[in-house]
This record gives C-alpha cells, sequence and structure tokens, in this order.
C-alpha cells in the first residue's frame, strides 16, 4: 500500500499560508521526507462561488503547482487528481503534462476524469453534455501524441494539419493514467487505456454531486474491483499491473481513536484491493 497526499488549497477553514510557494515547497518535502509516494491536486479553474460555500473548493492549476513541487522534491511522485481532459485541447493538455514528465525526470501520475460541473464548463465554453464523448476523443488523442508527437491528430474542434514537432515525454510509451470515476464506461477506460483506476468511495450523496454511480461501502469496492478483473483479464491485461486508488477517512493524528480508526480502514482498503488483484492497490 502506497500512501498520497492531496494538497489543502483552497478549502473551508484552511490557512491562508497553503496559498505560498513556500508552503507549498515545504509541505512537498515533508511529504517526501515522510515516505508519502505522492502528492496530488485536484483540478478546478473556474469554480462557482455557490459549490464553493456549499462545501467545494478551489485549486492551484495543478500542472504549475506540480511543477513548483518537482523543483522541491527529488523522488515524489506527482499526480493530478484529476485532470479534467474535457476542459482542454488535447494538444495543450499533452504540452502541460509532456512539460511537468520532462521536469521532474519522469515523476508524472496522470489521474484523468471527465469533469461534473455545470457551471465550470459554462464558463470554459465546454458542452457538458457531451463531456463524456470529449473525455473518450481526449484520452485517445492525448495517447497518440504522446506516442507519436510528429503524428497529426484531429478531432472535434481541433486538428493538426501536418507533421509536428513536440518533445516526448520522459515516461515511456508516457506516464502512468490512472482514470477517474466508478461507471462501467471508466472500467472501460482503464481496461483499454489505463494503468490505474480512482474509484470514489463514499455516501450516494457525495457520488450523485460529482454525477458517478454510488460505492458507498468496502462491499461495493470489491465487487466493482471483481468486475475490474474479468475486465482486464478478458482483454489480455495482467490485473496485477493496475493500480486502484480510493481516499483515505479524515484523520485526527492527535485523537488515538481516530488514529486506530484510519489503520482499520486502511487495511480494508488495502485487502479490497490486493486479494483481488495482488499489488495494485495504492
Amino acid at each position: 500500500m502506497r500512501f498520497t497526499l492531496e494538497y489543502p488549497g483552497d478549502v473551508h477553514g484552511a490557512s491562508p499560508s497553503f496559498q505560498e510557494g513556500a508552503t507549498l515547497a515545504q509541505i512537498a518535502r515533508q511529504a517526501e521526507d515522510l515516505g508519502f509516494d505522492a502528492l496530488c491536486l485536484p483540478d478546478h479553474p473556474a469554480p462557482s462561488q455557490k459549490w464553493f460555500a456549499a462545501g467545494g473548493h478551489d485549486s492551484f492549476e495543478p500542472a504549475v503547482a506540480l511543477a513548483y513541487a518537482a523543483a522541491s522534491t527529488t523522488s515524489l511522485t506527482l499526480m493530478t487528481n484529476l485532470y479534467v481532459l474535457p476542459f482542454r485541447n488535447p494538444y495543450l493538455a499533452a504540452k502541460a503534462l509532456t512539460t511537468l514528465d520532462i521536469l521532474s525526470g519522469g515523476r508524472l501520475v496522470v489521474g484523468v476524469g471527465a469533469g461534473y460541473l455545470r457551471s465550470e464548463f459554462a464558463a470554459l465554453g465546454v458542452d457538458f453534455d457531451n463531456r463524456a464523448v470529449l473525455f473518450d476523443e481526449s484520452i485517445d488523442a492525448i495517447r497518440r501524441i504522446w506516442q507519436s508527437p510528429s503524428t497529426p491528430v484531429a478531432g472535434e474542434g481541433f486538428g493538426a494539419t501536418a507533421e509536428l514537432r513536440l518533445h516526448r515525454p520522459a515516461q515511456q510509451p508516457h506516464p502512468p493514467l490512472w482514470i477517474g470515476g466508478n461507471s462501467r464506461a471508466a472500467i472501460r477506460r482503464v481496461v483499454s487505456a489505463g494503468q490505474g483506476w480512482c474509484p470514489v468511495l463514499g455516501s450516494e450523496q457525495m457520488t450523485t454531486s460529482i454525477r458517478t454511480p454510488a460505492m458507498s461501502s468496502i462491499g461495493d469496492l470489491r465487487c466493482a474491483v471483481r468486475h475490474l478483473r474479468s475486465r482486464l483479464s478478458g482483454a489480455g491485461r495482467d490485473p496485477a499491473t493496475i493500480s486502484i486508488q480510493v481516499e483515505a477517512p479524515t484523520i485526527d493524528i492527535a485523537d488515538g481513536r481516530s488514529v486506530r480508526r484510519f489503520v482499520e480502514r486502511a487495511g480494508e482498503l488495502a485487502d479490497a484491493g490486493e486479494l483481488i488483484i495482488g499489488n495494485g492497490a495504492g
């Protein structure tokens, strides 16, 4: 089992210091020193005040902030969790992520999602109802750009028309691509293109708010992992090569009972992944 730390950023009650570069650098270094595998940031380029007031959050632009963290560390993995591909032209996304992978020395994990805030799509001028189609297209396009940077790629609303001159990412054939979401479409994307899966374990109210099917218990997670394993095996892929990342429960390190509950829960999460797909749980 490995642990990823999500940078606190702009959430209710967060210290203003989290908006300072020195704090980001310090937390990244401490995470590395304490044995965390990765530091991650979410992606919200245009969150609404209404969503923030209901418990949402703002975030630094993840590729920029993770590049800052990369400069302060040497081995810490840098993860987008989750980078909303439908928000972006695939060439712009590939450029930002390739740059980060190169400058970090190949430490990038690209967690991607389809997005869920209708108001954010409107602010960015992207068709919310077409996001699943755009997501599939973007996954395919960005992988093609990474694997053959000179070959023109075209899709809905974009299209290179001649041979290009682009850098390859440091990791080959490309940085690990982890797919977010609980739906069967998310499983399909993991099987066809992913090296990892980021399901959302939480209440039905919470999963409904982010527009993904409910997964409220460890039992639900076990069933979903079994389904993923079956699909991977059917496609000729080794299930043990797929990483799984779920959010751990909140912990108060000053409260012994909270720590014990966390350890128990972490063990349950590890079992739900590891007993079914080898060393894939993360």
